[in-house]
């Protein structure tokens, strides 16, 4: 890190079934934070694919965080594939880009802080729903 009071963005990236709810997102979120001891208010926002812009779950996930939520397409986020720690047929089938979470966590990350994003917390899957932690410096 070149400057040492620049605090890295943190974006979550996720990818959810339709219909699934704010508390199963929440759960996953807390779990993998908790697993990392990372702070919830070191977060900037949450990330998914623009197929989920009308998603009730992560809106109200958005909401309750008070964090923004952003969208990338299938075009966006297919060109983060060779970043990802796991690739999706069925996500490549069903939205055009092999993971959700991860692609939009890194287009995120490197949007809002201008720089290269990483991986912090690789795709978590959890009941209907995957999570992923990127961050940039």
């Amino acid at each position: 890190m070149s400057d040492p009071r620049a605090a890295p963005t943190l974006v979550v990236g996720l990818g959810c079934q339709r219909g699934c709810p704010a508390s199963t997102l929440r759960a996953l979120l807390d779990q993998a934070l908790q697993a990392h001891q990372i702070e919830l208010h070191s977060i900037k926002a949450l990330a998914s694919i623009d197929l989920k812009r009308e998603e009730p779950g992560l809106l109200e996930l958005a909401a309750q965080l008070a964090l923004p939520l952003m969208y990338f397409s299938s075009e966006q986020l297919a060109q983060y594939q060779a970043r990802l720690s796991h690739q999706s047929q069925i996500a490549f089938e069903r939205t055009g880009c092999y993971g959700v979470a991860e692609s939009a966590a890194l287009a995120l990350a490197e949007q809002l802080a201008q720089a290269p994003a990483t991986l912090l917390i690789s795709r978590q899957k959890y009941a209907q729903a995957t999570f992923a932690l990127a961050c940039a410096l």
